[in-house]
């Protein structure tokens, strides 16, 4: 089995948002599966890194929450990509794109 990796700072983000873009809504506990199982289960994903980060997008209006029973008939917060949380997602693929360009121009270089 392949050693687990941190997230990195900032990716956290963008994960969320995509999860919640391609799934539609989703509990805390769904979104953290659902990132592990992305990333083949590689990514050691911190619980108490999770919910402040949710925390942190609802307040800044990307993703809104509301409470609502879940599978298993538990009352769960579920989660929602807004109008807002689109943008952002938009925003934070472009800028991880030019940040991978930009670091494979290193690992990779061209001859001059």
């Amino acid at each position: 089995m392949p050693p687990k990796l941190d997230v990195k700072q900032g990716t956290l983000t963008l994960m969320v948002l995509r999860t919640l873009e391609l799934l539609g809504p989703l509990h805390g506990y769904g979104i953290a599966r659902r990132i592990e199982e992305t990333s083949r289960n590689r990514l050691v994903l911190n619980y108490g890194t999770l919910y402040p980060a949710l925390v942190k997008l609802e307040q800044e209006g990307a993703i809104a929450a509301e409470w609502r029973p879940s599978e298993n008939n538990r009352r769960a917060k579920y989660y929602t990509l807004t109008a807002a949380g689109r943008r952002l997602l938009a925003r934070e693929t472009r800028e991880w794109n030019q940040v991978t360009d930009l670091i494979g121009a290193f690992l990779a270089p061209r001859e001059a």
